[in-house]
This record gives C-alpha cells, sequence and structure tokens, in this order.
C-alpha cells in the first residue's frame, strides 16, 4: 500500500512538472529588452490627387502658362516625411520635392502632361515608394487631349542582350484621357535619336532584328482620332 501511495505521488509530481515546463516554453513573452533604438519601415503611400489618366482642372493659374497644384496622398503608417516626385512626360525633367505632411504645393506649367509618386521614409533610413500616376494639366480649354507619351516595357533601359539574340520584341504601354489612340510609330535604329521609322502599327509591341556589338535605340510616336500626338522618350539597349 505504501509503495502504491509513493507510486501515485511520484507521478503527480512528475506530471505537475511537465505541465509548468510546458506552460512557460511559449513564444509570446514580451522582450524585457526591447531594442529602443529599431524603427519599422514606412508603409507606401496610397496617391489621392490629381487622379491617374486625368485631367487636372482644380489647380490656381498664375499665369498663361504656370499654375499651382496641391498634390496629396493618405498618410503612409510609420513614415515621417515623405519625397514626391514630379515628372514633365513632355521635356523628361523631374523635380523633387519634401514634406513632412501628405500634401505639398507645386508650380507646374499648363496643357503638359505629368507623371508623380512619392516615396515614404521613416527617422531611418527605410522608405517605400507608391506605384506612379499620369494626369494631364489643364490648359487653355480644349476638345481633346494629345496621348500621354509612351511608356518602356521590354527591354528594359540600357539592358545589356545576350550577343546571341537576333530579334527583339519592343514592348511599350499607350495611355490617352480621351481613349482614342489609333496608331503607334515606331523609330529605330544604331543612331540616337533614331530616324528610320520601322513600323505604324495598333499593337503596343512590335519585332526588330539585331546583331551582336551594336547598341540601338528606339521611340515612339503615339497618335490619336483628333490628330494629336506625342513622342516617347529615347529608350536604349544593346547586344553584346
Amino acid at each position: 500500500m505504501k509503495k502504491s501511495i509513493k507510486y501515485i505521488f511520484g507521478s503527480l509530481v512528475v506530471c505537475f512538472f511537465i505541465l509548468n515546463c510546458s506552460s512557460g516554453g511559449g513564444d509570446d513573452t514580451p522582450d524585457p529588452n526591447p531594442d529602443p533604438g529599431k524603427v519599422d519601415p514606412p508603409s507606401a503611400a496610397t496617391l489621392v490627387f490629381p487622379e491617374q489618366n486625368s485631367e487636372c482642372t482644380t489647380g490656381s493659374n498664375l499665369t498663361s502658362t504656370e499654375s499651382t497644384v496641391v498634390f496629396n496622398w493618405n498618410d503612409a503608417s510609420n513614415a515621417t516625411s515623405y519625397q514626391l516626385f514630379v515628372k514633365n512626360l513632355n521635356t523628361q525633367n523631374t523635380q523633387n520635392y519634401t514634406s513632412n505632411i501628405s500634401e505639398r504645393s507645386v508650380t507646374i506649367l499648363r496643357g503638359t502632361p505629368y507623371s508623380w509618386y512619392v516615396v515614404s521614409k521613416n527617422s531611418g533610413s527605410e522608405t517605400a515608394q507608391s506605384p506612379t500616376w499620369k494626369f494631364y494639366n489643364a490648359g487653355e480649354a480644349v476638345s481633346s487631349y494629345a496621348p500621354f507619351p509612351a511608356e518602356l516595357i521590354a527591354p528594359a533601359l540600357s539592358e545589356a542582350l545576350n550577343p546571341s539574340t537576333i530579334s527583339v520584341t519592343l514592348q511599350w504601354k499607350g495611355e490617352d484621357i480621351d481613349n482614342d489612340i489609333t496608331a503607334y510609330d515606331v523609330f529605330f535604329g544604331t543612331v540616337n535619336p533614331p530616324v528610320t521609322k520601322v513600323i505604324t502599327t495598333n499593337n503596343t509591341n512590335t519585332v526588330v532584328t539585331v546583331s551582336s556589338g551594336n547598341t540601338y535605340f528606339w521611340n515612339v510616336v503615339t497618335h490619336d482620332d483628333q490628330n494629336n500626338n506625342s513622342e516617347s522618350q529615347v529608350f536604349q539597349f544593346s547586344v553584346e
């Protein structure tokens, strides 16, 4: 009888020990010594205005050629400051502006296409970039707008291709506020800027022949059904 009591008592002690160890082995215990220097990364800002593929008509006109537009976006988590990038799509010139709040007034040209995006920054060195939006800053009253300059998709800018490459598919993206794009003229060659028109097409891609040891340049002129047109920047790639 004494042996049975000892056995039962010993078993209870062992079970208690096991349960006690199990309950203390979780991962939910707060770090007693958190790193005071740790900074959470910022999230990407959500753009609000000017809206994507829109005509911006709410700016304050300063002159016949310039207006002030208030760019705004939603607050990004863990962000302490923002960098706003505004690109003139006609000249490819980009300006950047710093803001500690989720908006920034910028003076830009009227009747001109722009793109913009925002980089969120935390108190450390981490950043996050928003998507890029395009818009037309309204000018004098017009019945239609020229297409946005074509945007490069492939090959990547300054990409170096394998020496065995003999043909390349040029790809681009076309957009228009009026949704009335009719055709694309593609210029391609080994001179910069390219002067040889290789095709007029309704597609947003075309195949060209290439050879090893050359650098190639190409751009796209986009047309709409109101006889408006826009010219992209010159893109380049090489075949090693």
